[in-house]
C-alpha cells in the first residue's frame, strides 16, 4: 500500500491540470510544491491532503478575495488551512554572506516574517 505521502502526491499531481482561473493558475505550481513539502514533513497532514478536498477547490479558496497580489506565505497558509483547519505555517529566512561557509551562520540575521503581519 502507498504511504499517505505517495497518495497525496499522486492526488495533487492528478488534479493539478484541473485548476482553472488566472490567479489560481499563477499560484498553483508554488502552492502544490509547498503542500508536497508539508506532506513530507507530516504524515497526518499528508493524510488530510490525500483524503480531503480537491486541489482545484483548494486553489479557489487560496485565491478567494485576492486583489492584485498575495504573498507566498499567505497563499501557503490558506492552502494548509483548506486541508487541515488550525494548522500553522512558519517561515524562517537566513542570509549567508560567505559562499565557502558550509553551516548556516547561527549569529546571522533571522527574520520571522509573521512579525510583519
Amino acid at each position: 500500500m502507498n504511504t499517505w505521502y505517495e497518495q497525496a502526491e499522486d492526488r495533487l499531481k492528478e488534479e493539478y491540470g484541473k485548476v482553472t482561473g488566472q490567479k489560481e493558475g499563477a499560484m498553483k505550481s508554488a502552492v502544490r510544491d509547498a503542500l508536497l513539502e508539508f506532506c513530507r514533513q507530516n504524515e497526518e497532514f499528508a493524510q488530510a491532503v490525500a483524503q480531503g478536498g480537491t486541489f482545484k477547490d483548494c486553489m479557489a479558496s487560496v485565491a478567494k478575495g485576492v486583489g492584485g497580489s498575495i504573498s507566498d506565505l499567505e497563499a501557503y497558509r490558506r492552502a494548509v488551512s483548506f486541508y487541515f483547519d488550525g494548522a500553522k505555517v512558519s517561515f524562517s529566512m537566513t542570509i549567508q554572506l560567505e559562499p565557502a561557509q558550509t553551516e548556516p551562520d547561527r549569529n546571522g540575521i533571522l527574520l520571522d516574517l509573521s512579525d510583519f503581519f
